[in-house]
Parts: structure tokens; C-alpha cells; sequence
């Protein structure tokens, strides 16, 4: 491509570089050693001088767009970026009573050389988000696993402390039947014979059922 920029097509290759990756206020600059263009190329050209815009800012105020597109009618430059959403290299919405265009999306245009260095930057502050927000998680993970050990160390100590509790219960249990129990034995052959409650014993009783004739 620089070899044609050097040969007789050297206004070709100018218009194809404008259309690339100039704006439409270039064209002005530029007038004179490009050769005429065509109604279609200059409404492309100022298309993708939106476009530039949009890739810069969110809200494009119509004072910003009338200037870059060196337009002085709001309702051309209406009917301009209806045409530019039409031809979906953009999408946003018209706020007429604040005179903005609200841009939701748009196209990439081509990569120039001055660009490089905004690229390696944004790469650059992307790669170091993502080894932030790796380090975050590690230290999220980390956290996690030492309470989780800590729960189950807890855990573990409460069902040993229940377990040695009903233990001791039940010996305690065991204990105070066995020292009971003698204690009533001796009260028993203490007392004479007499006073002694006899146990009653349960007589069975068979009920007569009468016989009707």
C-alpha cells in the first residue's frame, strides 16, 4: 500500500486512506490534493466521522456533531444519524431536548499506527484487572478453606464434649443405683416382720355369664 502511495494513484491511495481513517473535517484540510468526491463518499465519510465520535464518547452533543460534520441544519443531522443506525454501524437514540446523541454501540474503524499505543495501554489495564480480580479469589478461596477448618475443629470439639458428657452421665447413673439399692435392703431387715407390707398377690376371677333360655 505505501508503494501505491508513491505512484500516479497517490490521490487514490488519499482517498482510500481518508475513507479508512479520517474524518469528514480531514476532507476540508486535505481538499486540495484529493480529487473530488462524490455525494455517496462524502455522506460514507461523514458516517464513519459519527462512528469516530461514538468510539470517544457515550453522549454526542449536536454542537460537537454540526461542528466535525460541517453541517449547520439540525434536522439534516438528524436525518444524517437515523441513516447511520439504519446502515447499523451505530446504535443510541436521539435526545432532542437536551441536544445529544446517546450512543449504546458501534463498529470498530481500522487500526492506525498512532492507535498502537492506547491499544498496549488498555490491553495492559485489562491484564492487570484480571490479576487483580485473580488475586481476589485466591484470598477468597484461602479464607473459605480456613473457615471451614475452623468449623470442623469446632465441630469436632463439641461432639467429643457431648460424647464425654453422656458418659459421664451414665456412670453417675450406674453409680447412685447400685448405693441405693443396698440401702434399701438394710431398711427392709430392719424393720420387724410384722410391719413388713406383705405382697399382694393378684387372684384371678373368672366372670359366670348367665344362660338365657
Amino acid at each position: 500500500m505505501l508503494a501505491v502511495s508513491k505512484t500516479t494513484h497517490e490521490k487514490e491511495w488519499l482517498v482510500l486512506k481518508t475513507d479508512t481513517a479520517e474524518c469528514f473535517h480531514n476532507l476540508t484540510a486535505n481538499k486540495e490534493s484529493l480529487p473530488e468526491l462524490s455525494g455517496v463518499q462524502k455522506n460514507k465519510l461523514k458516517h464513519l466521522t459519527i462512528v469516530s465520535l461514538a468510539a470517544r464518547m457515550k453522549c454526542i452533543p449536536y454542537s460537537v456533531l454540526l461542528k466535525d460534520l460541517e453541517m449547520k441544519n439540525l434536522r439534516e443531522l438528524e436525518d444524517l444519524i437515523i441513516e447511520a443506525v439504519y446502515s447499523d454501524i451505530i446504535q443510541g437514540k436521539l435526545d432532542q431536548r437536551s441536544q445529544l446523541f446517546e450512543v449504546d454501540l458501534c463498529i470498530g474503524r481500522d487500526i492506525q499506527r498512532k492507535d498502537s499505543s492506547d491499544i498496549v495501554k488498555t490491553l495492559q489495564e485489562w491484564c492487570d484487572g484480571c490479576e487483580a480480580v485473580l488475586s481476589g479469589i485466591e484470598q477468597q478461596v484461602l479464607r473459605a478453606n480456613l473457615c471451614r477448618e475452623n468449623h470442623n475443629r469446632t465441630q469436632q470439639q463439641m461432639e467429643t464434649e457431648v460424647t464425654n458428657i453422656k458418659k459421664t452421665l451414665k456412670a453417675s447413673a450406674s453409680t447412685s443405683s447400685q448405693e441405693v439399692d443396698p440401702q434399701l435392703m438394710e431398711r427392709d431387715a430392719a424393720q420387724p416382720a410384722e410391719q413388713r407390707q406383705p405382697l399382694k398377690k393378684m387372684s384371678k376371677v373368672k366372670g359366670l355369664v348367665p344362660i338365657r333360655h
